[in-house]
């Protein structure tokens, strides 16, 4: 395979037609037959992968050129999700305004080519794949819950039918009620990810004012918890970033495996 296949095999593998903006080809190669894959793989990654003989690295967050520069405008998918929940269009994007704007204003701080021009010189084939392997976490966890969960379902209900996932039973860390009760209804149950990062307080806040009973985020700021704690509206489940984005990952690594490619797994929960 070459670079741009795998690329192609995980925007099938998440639906997707186009690659998100957060996701690039930093340096293509083919005849791919071992590949270093880190949750993050920079530098140091690149310089290993050279030595174990890897034929191309890939990591999962952004890591140069425009899928760092660029990284705000996948957190637009927030207003799609929102919206098929039941949420007004106009109020979905006003929802997300702020949020973007600051991602966009921090993109400006990143360095964006270090990692890069280290492939190159190395020549080394490297890529990142973000969004496509979220999208597909994001419908594994849907899916799991959507299947297991009935009408009267407890928030501890969906925490047990998530644990069932093998990246989540294999993970350090532990999936966390954080807001709300483990008892209470779960109501309706959204996965908020999938959209570079997690919507904080006002995507939450939203979600609930339109009826979701349960919000299941990956990650989120202590800041935005307190705030949703002092509203005291809804539920929220935060399963880990790490154990959340292997669900995503996970899949991917499977097919290449299928197609007689090795992987060396960087970070990775085991699933």
């Amino acid at each position: 395979m070459n670079t741009e296949e795998i690329m192609e095999l995980s925007l099938k593998l998440a639906g997707l037609k186009e690659v998100p903006e957060d996701s690039a080809i930093y340096v293509s190669g083919g005849s791919i037959a071992k590949i270093l894959f880190g949750i993050d793989a920079g530098v140091p990654e690149l310089l290993l992968a050279k030595q174990l003989g890897c034929d191309a690295v890939i990591a999962h967050h952004p890591e140069g050129g425009t899928a760092v520069v660029n990284f705000h405008q996948v957190f637009k998918r927030h207003i799609q999700q929102m919206v098929g929940a039941g949420v007004p269009m106009e109020e979905a994007e006003k929802v997300i305004r702020k949020r973007l704007e600051e991602l966009e204003v921090e993109a400006h701080t990143q360095t964006y080519s270090h990692a890069v021009d280290v492939a190159k010189l190395l020549k080394m084939p490297y890529l990142n794949i973000h969004t496509p392997l979220d999208e597909v976490g994001r419908r594994r966890m849907a899916e799991q819950i959507k299947s297991r969960i009935r009408k009267y379902s407890t928030v501890q209900d969906v925490v047990s039918v998530l644990r069932e996932l093998p990246e989540f039973k294999n993970a350090v860390t532990e999936i966390k009620i954080r807001l709300g009760k483990a008892e209470n209804p779960a109501g309706k149950v959204v996965v908020s990810h999938g959209a570079g990062t997690n919507g904080g307080y006002e995507v939450a806040k939203t979600y609930f004012k339109y009826g979701i009973g349960t919000v299941v985020y990956i990650h989120i700021s202590f800041s935005d918890l307190e705030k949703l704690k002092t509203d005291n509206v809804g539920n929220l489940i935060v399963t880990g970033h790490i154990a959340s984005d292997s669900v995503g990952i996970n899949p991917l690594i499977h097919e290449l495996g299928k197609r007689n490619i090795s992987v060396t797994k960087i970070g990775i929960v085991p699933g």
